[in-house]
């Protein structure tokens, strides 16, 4: 009983985009600071708290399956409104150079990073979630909280992860 509100609103459409003039055009997240901030217009939108990969203070990632997110410039590129965490932005990852470097090395690069909410089933987690980090390299925020960030942020919009 205690999951049924979230996985019942795990199971609604998602939102609809904001409106054009609403919608963040730059994303910074601030893996140290654990904060993803949507801006518009060199202007902060929103501000969230985030949960990262479970290897996130150990640098950028390298290596498919070392837990790590990764920092650079990217692109959220498509959306996937049926992943196995409730709703996600698919982030560019990896890109000319990350491949390169992985493959200097004779290893994968890796990818399916994402902004997602929480797994589906445990949304009822809410904001305990961030009580620490537990992603492959993703980043995680509250389902309520990626239902905003679904409907500001369109396909094209650039992604900065710093240290």
């Amino acid at each position: 009983l205690l999951g049924a509100p979230a996985e019942a609103q795990s199971r609604r459409a998602p939102p609809a985009m904001a409106p054009a003039h609403e919608q963040a055009d730059f994303i910074l997240v601030l893996k140290a600071a654990r904060r993803l901030i949507l801006y518009r217009g060199g202007q902060p939108l929103r501000e969230y708290r985030i949960s990262l990969g479970d290897g996130a203070n150990d640098g950028p990632k390298r290596f498919e399956g070392d837990g790590r997110t990764p920092e650079g410039l990217y692109v959220i590129d498509w959306r996937n409104a049926n992943s196995v965490s409730y709703l996600s932005l698919h982030i560019s990852y990896p890109n000319e150079q990350d491949v390169a470097y992985a493959a200097a090395h004779g290893r994968s690069a890796g990818g399916d990073i994402m902004i997602h909410g929480i797994n589906n089933g445990w949304g009822f987690l809410g904001a305990l979630q961030r009580s620490r980090d537990w992603t492959a390299g993703c980043i995680a925020v509250t389902n309520r909280e990626m239902r905003q960030i679904w409907s500001l942020v369109p396909d094209g919009t650039p992604i900065e992860l710093r240290a």
